[in-house]
Protein backbone atom coordinates (compact mmCIF):
# COMPACT_ATOMS: atom_id res chain seq x y z
CA UNK A 1 0.00 0.00 0.00
CA UNK A 2 1.40 3.20 -1.02
CA UNK A 3 1.81 5.77 1.71
CA UNK A 4 -0.82 8.04 0.15
CA UNK A 5 -3.39 5.63 -0.04
CA UNK A 6 -2.62 4.54 4.06
CA UNK A 7 -2.29 7.86 5.30
CA UNK A 8 -5.85 7.79 3.62
CA UNK A 9 -7.30 5.11 5.47
CA UNK A 10 -5.61 6.07 8.64
CA UNK A 11 -7.46 9.66 8.39
CA UNK A 12 -10.72 7.66 7.34
CA UNK A 13 -10.26 5.48 10.29
CA UNK A 14 -9.98 8.50 12.80
CA UNK A 15 -13.33 10.08 11.40
CA UNK A 16 -14.97 6.81 11.73
CA UNK A 17 -13.81 6.82 15.44
CA UNK A 18 -15.28 10.03 15.85
CA UNK A 19 -18.77 9.58 14.12
CA UNK A 20 -19.27 5.98 16.33
CA UNK A 21 -18.26 8.19 19.39
CA UNK A 22 -20.72 10.94 18.17
CA UNK A 23 -23.51 8.09 17.78
CA UNK A 24 -23.02 6.38 20.84
CA UNK A 25 -23.39 10.18 22.68
CA UNK A 26 -26.30 10.53 20.47
CA UNK A 27 -27.85 7.75 21.91
CA UNK A 28 -27.91 9.54 25.24
CA UNK A 29 -29.83 12.09 23.83
CA UNK A 30 -32.62 10.17 22.22
CA UNK A 31 -33.68 6.50 22.72
CA UNK A 32 -35.66 6.56 19.52
CA UNK A 33 -33.19 5.65 16.39
CA UNK A 34 -34.97 7.01 14.10
CA UNK A 35 -34.11 10.35 15.17
CA UNK A 36 -30.46 9.64 15.50
CA UNK A 37 -30.45 8.25 11.63
CA UNK A 38 -32.41 11.24 10.48
CA UNK A 39 -29.84 13.64 11.98
CA UNK A 40 -26.65 12.12 10.95
CA UNK A 41 -28.68 12.03 7.46
CA UNK A 42 -29.22 15.58 7.66
CA UNK A 43 -25.00 16.21 8.70
CA UNK A 44 -24.33 14.82 5.72
CA UNK A 45 -26.53 16.48 3.89
CA UNK A 46 -24.84 19.82 5.41
CA UNK A 47 -21.17 18.79 4.81
CA UNK A 48 -21.79 18.99 1.10
CA UNK A 49 -24.64 21.91 0.88
CA UNK A 50 -22.48 24.61 -0.12
CA UNK A 51 -21.34 22.42 -3.23
CA UNK A 52 -23.79 20.45 -4.23
CA UNK A 53 -27.86 20.22 -4.77
CA UNK A 54 -29.59 17.10 -2.89
CA UNK A 55 -29.74 15.28 -5.24
CA UNK A 56 -26.21 15.14 -5.66
CA UNK A 57 -25.59 14.25 -1.84
CA UNK A 58 -28.81 11.59 -1.96
CA UNK A 59 -26.54 9.68 -5.41
CA UNK A 60 -23.35 10.10 -2.90
CA UNK A 61 -25.49 8.51 0.24
CA UNK A 62 -26.42 5.88 -1.86
CA UNK A 63 -24.01 4.85 -3.23
CA UNK A 64 -22.28 4.62 -0.14
CA UNK A 65 -24.92 2.54 1.07
CA UNK A 66 -24.69 -0.25 -1.55
CA UNK A 67 -21.12 -0.58 -0.32
CA UNK A 68 -21.83 -0.70 3.25
CA UNK A 69 -24.93 -3.04 2.79
CA UNK A 70 -22.48 -5.45 1.72
CA UNK A 71 -20.03 -4.90 4.05
CA UNK A 72 -22.68 -5.68 6.78
CA UNK A 73 -24.31 -8.34 5.30
CA UNK A 74 -25.06 -11.50 7.31
CA UNK A 75 -23.64 -14.26 6.16
CA UNK A 76 -25.50 -17.14 4.55
CA UNK A 77 -26.76 -19.73 7.08
CA UNK A 78 -25.33 -23.21 6.03
CA UNK A 79 -27.61 -25.71 4.41
CA UNK A 80 -29.69 -28.30 7.13
CA UNK A 81 -27.30 -31.45 7.38
CA UNK A 82 -29.10 -34.25 5.60
CA UNK A 83 -29.97 -36.55 7.74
Amino acid sequence: MSAATDQNFQDYKRAEAKALEIMRAMKGTSARTVDIELALLVAVFELHKATLPGSAVAKIVQGHLEVLSAHYARPASPPPAAG
